[in-house]
């Protein structure tokens, strides 16, 4: 029995040890964003609430106008990208293609709104094939190729990416330097992208639109955070919370500082649970959980991968989450996790998806396969740091071990990125 009660004494040692002796100092204050947190009203989102209910009564009232159908989708995605009810994306695309069939799929506006509609629910090919026909209408072509850039970024078309950055050239243009900073950071220029983004910021200020304000602040924030520039994303994200109080990504943002950086589990959760009670995206849980686990709650940890898969089996939510499952089922039903990521090169044949099929094979102890995908297709492709920590495993797993400890030094600095609980696996390649 002493026996028992000591190692449980280690244990909750240890457990102290890892959530208390990190050093960073402290970026955040709850005194400046608890004013955020636990709102009586969600006065933006009341708004778009009536304007969906009056495009809703004009289209009762006149069937025929299919210029109704595209409001109604404009207000359903604006409420999705508020609650994450993924129920509302789902009327807007019926919305969308409504308005499509009504003017014979030959209006590139709609066909783009369409497509962005599609980008959201990661239907990348289906979103092309729009794009494409938008783009052989002609109207309002530099819009349409600002989405092809989009589209081809995320199916890993390259080089077709570079032709319409190339055509849409223009650096006083938000619309450029977002995607121009987007593409930066895949080639692992974060310097640069978060220049042209800071450089957006400026536009985005001056024409006084609050959305993309608030848009580049979230965005800022995300890029300051990967370049170890953690106080000034807490800020930025502080600033997209004074445009939107009820940011639930900036919200996140900052509890994954708090929680990354600051070493405070207690108060990360504590700013997610009111997250999670105004946004109803999935991802949120699957981030209580690895808190949990940092903090050694086991039940906690498997109560909210259930909460998730609970939600993600709604067949609405289509291939929207086949990362987070990868990731997920790769320990315990790792056959299926391989179908999944095979699935999803198929459809986004990226260095991201390629890394997902490699680690699905490393999971499943086809070490020699892992390798090749990962060598092929992975290594000096992307510069994603959980990339990065997969394929050092695969190289390890295949006694390359000079150039996995070569991506331990980098993997050492990326630790912020990809979370305490990556630390010790690191330290341990």
């Amino acid at each position: 029995m002493k026996y028992i009660q000591l190692i449980l004494l280690f244990v909750t040692f240890s457990i102290a040890i890892s959530c208390n002796t990190h050093t960073n100092k402290q970026v955040t204050n709850s005194k400046e964003y608890n004013q955020y947190l636990e709102l009586s009203d969600n006065y933006k989102l009341k708004a778009i609430q009536s304007d969906y209910s009056f495009w809703e009564n004009k289209l009762i009232e006149t069937p025929n106008q299919f210029p109704y159908n595209a409001k109604l989708a404009a207000a359903n995605s604006k409420i999705f990208t508020l609650t994450g009810a993924i129920s509302k994306l789902k009327n807007a695309e019926k919305n969308l293609i409504e308005a499509n069939k009504k003017t014979n799929y030959n209006n590139a506006g709609y066909l783009r709104s369409l497509a962005r509609n599609y980008i959201s629910q990661h239907r990348f090919k289906e979103a092309l094939t729009l794009l494409t026909k938008a783009e052989y209408n002609g109207e309002h072509l530099k819009r349409t190729h600002f989405m092809l850039i989009d589209v081809h970024l995320e199916l890993g078309n390259y080089t077709k990416v570079e032709k319409y950055l190339s055509k849409t050239k223009n650096f006083k243009d938000f619309d450029y330097l977002i995607r121009l900073s987007k593409y930066n950071d895949h080639l692992g220029n974060l310097d640069n992208a978060i220049k042209y983004l800071e450089d957006a910021l400026e536009i985005a200020k001056a024409s006084k639109n609050q959305d993309l304000i608030q848009w580049n602040y979230t965005n800022l924030a995300d890029y300051y955070g990967h370049a170890g520039r953690i106080q000034d994303s807490y800020h930025s994200y502080l600033k997209a919370l004074t445009i939107n109080p009820n940011n639930s990504y900036a919200k996140k943002g900052i509890a994954w500082i708090v929680f990354s950086y600051e070493r405070n589990p207690e108060e990360a959760l504590r700013i997610l649970n009111t997250v999670t009670k105004e946004n109803a995206s999935p991802d949120y849980h699957l981030l209580k959980a690895e808190i949990a686990d940092f903090m050694g709650n086991v039940a906690e940890k498997e109560n909210q991968i259930n909460i998730y898969l609970q939600k993600v089996s709604n067949k609405d939510y289509g291939v929207m989450y086949h990362k987070y499952n990868v990731l997920l089922f790769s320990d315990k039903k790792p056959k299926e996790a391989m179908q999944i990521a095979k699935q999803e090169v198929k459809e986004r044949p990226t260095a991201q998806s390629y890394d997902l099929l490699a680690w699905a094979y490393y999971k499943n102890t086809e070490y020699k396969k892992a390798l090749e995908i990962t060598e092929k297709y992975v290594l000096n492709k992307t510069f994603e740091p959980e990339a990065l920590l997969h394929s050092a495993y695969i190289l390890k797993a295949n006694g390359k071990l000079k150039k996995a400890i070569e991506l331990k030094e980098e993997l050492l600095g990326a630790i912020y990125e990809l979370g305490p609980n990556s630390e010790s696996e690191i330290k341990n390649i």
